[in-house]
């Protein structure tokens, strides 16, 4: 297999049944890494010291060393092969997840929780872990073991997402699926933009089309093995043309754009749509922009 090498998985738990689900496909996909997998609680504690008495505290801690030991028990009865670490973090979700992740692993988180993992639904915690975050983090929505598709998505818009594109491949490899890349071609968009001649919308057309052809060709060069697909659709909602294929694969695959000129961890509308209304689980990729490429 070629692409990417995949590191170590690691998920949060806080009890709450997203977080389970979130647990379940996190197991599964380091099983077929072959890689390690991390489950983390927590607990947040430095903070509640300033205000929770001493039993409080570790009633806390109690807790999260219950819900990691329960999840360990049943996922090692799933994958008796598979290498589960325990963490019991004292500090904040965010951070701890991070900092769990080093720079290899890929972060997973629920859709939504409770606890240590409060609103989950990217309002909050999610939101900021995906934003944040300089390795691939999937929210997992959907069942963990749903009804398989064999197929892989990847959102492609240039060929600045060939890197995006390879760690699909790489998943789609790993679950001997087949892999799609999706690009909406927004005609409206360049309307406003372009000379009132038809013929300057069709070449940014066959430009953008052959940017995805690029990227198609790059990515069956170096996996041979991988049957690829490549669809440019026109449409006016780029969220909406994913989510609709989101119902139709086991894994949605998107670079974690930020807007132009953002300020602080932010996630673009298109990707905050996705992770929102996705029907399936969505990887992140961390993308930096070509502007912050041409600056160093």
């Amino acid at each position: 297999m070629g692409g990417p090498e995949l590191g170590m998985v690691v998920v949060g738990v806080d009890g709450s049944a997203n977080a389970a689900t979130a647990a379940e496909w996190a197991a599964a996909e380091a099983d077929r890494r072959g890689k390690a997998l991390r489950l983390l609680y927590a607990a947040d504690t430095y903070r509640r010291a300033l205000y929770a008495s001493v039993e409080t505290v570790e009633r806390v801690r109690q807790r999260g060393r219950d819900v990691l030991k329960d999840t360990a028990d049943r996922l090692g009865e799933q994958y008796p092969e598979l290498q589960i670490n325990k963490e019991l973090s004292q500090r904040e979700p965010t951070v701890s997840l991070h900092d769990a992740a080093g720079n290899h692993g890929t972060i997973v988180v629920g859709n939504r929780g409770y606890g240590g993992f409060a609103a989950l639904l990217l309002g909050s915690v999610g939101l900021r872990v995906a934003a944040g975050a300089t390795v691939p983090v999937v929210v997992v929505r959907g069942a963990a073991q749903g009804a398989e598709t064999g197929v892989v998505v990847a959102a492609v818009r240039d060929e600045d997402d060939l890197d995006c594109v390879r760690h699909a491949a790489r998943g789609a490899e790993l679950r001997k699926a087949s892999l799609r890349l999706l690009s909406v071609w927004q005609v409206l968009r360049y309307v406003g933009l372009v000379a009132t001649m038809l013929d300057d919308v069709d070449e940014i057309a066959q430009q953008h089309l052959h940017g995805v052809s690029a990227v198609a060709d790059r990515i069956r060069d170096e996996f041979p093995k991988l049957t690829v697909t490549a669809d440019v659709e026109e449409g006016a909602s780029v969220a909406g043309a994913l989510v609709e294929a989101s119902r139709q694969a086991d894994l949605l695959v998107m670079g974690g754009r930020r807007p132009p000129d953002a300020f602080g961890p932010t996630l673009g509308r298109v990707t905050h749509a996705a992770l929102h209304h996705a029907e399936c689980p969505v990887e992140l990729i961390p993308r930096e922009s070509k502007r912050h490429r041409e600056e160093k």
